[in-house]
């Protein structure tokens, strides 16, 4: 009976990811109507994401805090990182950027900020300038001092064509860092990750503009947060495309690829990078010796 409920559950599951995947696509008279949910499929669809459980403080046996890097230039992230260019894919699929930048310009994240121990919290405005820089043309400053009296009594003004605008796009992306907690719940006896936040690494737009490669944190957001954000957004699925992840799901279960470069520790949470210095091949090891130390404590809680 129990295998039963089981299946049941695994197969609506499944049923609301293939409603979501293309909705209406084989039932569809027209273009339009693809993607367009039936009034039938709203209401039967669950789209809302899993919630945590609560975990008391003292269910926690053993906790870690560490940090990862995700690099999308591995093909396990590439779901991550496309589509970089949206104009010839369904309304659906966008990039873990387009979709985090589109819910702070839409307000639905507001919860930014510009350090990994949320201290900064930012607006839109604030970083508005990281992923869009305007700049004046050689041009346009020629313009502007031949006709300096008009410009500066606003009679004139400049017009586009004297203005570059340079914006940050999916494709500028190299990948994303993440903070997670490692912990043992004692309560059900298993290791268990919650992941706490996320930012997108890539090129800021001035430096973009000017030809620069240096990447930089554009910004730090609170995963916990944005998770019916990241729910409604659909990463592809390789192996079946009319089941999609969402990408809530994608990294709460942890389909990617991370290294850790950080943990909490004593030295003010220094990274390996800062002890481990010029040489990449160290960093590696030691980051693997902090992923068996954490497995390790839950292997020995089963040791008699």
């Amino acid at each position: 009976m129990k295998l039963k409920n089981f299946l049941l559950v695994v197969f609506s599951v499944a049923g609301t990811y293939v409603a979501s995947a293309q909705s209406n696509l084989l039932n569809a008279k027209t273009p339009d109507e693809i993607g367009k949910k039936t009034a039938a499929q709203l209401e039967s669809d669950n789209d809302k994401p899993l919630p945590y459980g609560y975990v008391h403080d003292r269910d926690v046996l053993m906790g870690k805090t560490t940090w990862e890097l995700i690099d999308v230039d591995e093909r396990i992230n590439f779901p991550l990182y496309y589509p970089i260019d949206t104009a010839f894919v369904g309304k659906e699929r966008r990039s873990l950027f387009q979709v985090l930048l589109n819910g702070i310009k839409s307000g639905k994240i507001t919860e930014v900020y510009g350090d990994d121990y949320f201290n900064a919290k930012k607006s839109l405005k604030d970083i508005e300038s990281v992923f869009k820089y305007r700049d004046t043309t050689q041009a346009g400053i020629d313009e502007f001092n031949n006709y300096y009296d008009d410009y500066k009594s606003g009679a004139k003004v400049l017009s586009a064509e004297f203005i570059n605008e340079t914006v940050l796009s999916a494709k500028d992306v190299s990948g994303y860092r993440i903070k997670g907690f490692w912990y043992f719940d004692k309560r059900q006896s298993e290791l268990k990750y919650r992941l706490l936040a996320i930012c997108p690494i890539a090129i800021e737009a001035r430096d973009k503009a000017k030809g620069n490669t240096d990447t930089i944190d554009l910004f730090w957001v609170y995963f916990p947060s944005i998770r019916d954000v990241l729910h409604e957004a659909k990463a592809f699925n390789d192996k079946n495309s009319a089941m999609p992840l969402t990408f809530d799901h994608l990294l709460n279960s942890r389909r990617f690829s991370g290294v850790i470069y950080k943990e909490e520790n004593v030295y003010g949470d220094r990274t390996i990078q800062d002890y481990m210095k010029d040489n990449a091949q160290m960093q590696l090891l030691e980051s693997e010796r902090v992923k068996e130390k954490i497995r390790n404590f839950e292997q020995d809680m089963w040791n008699y």
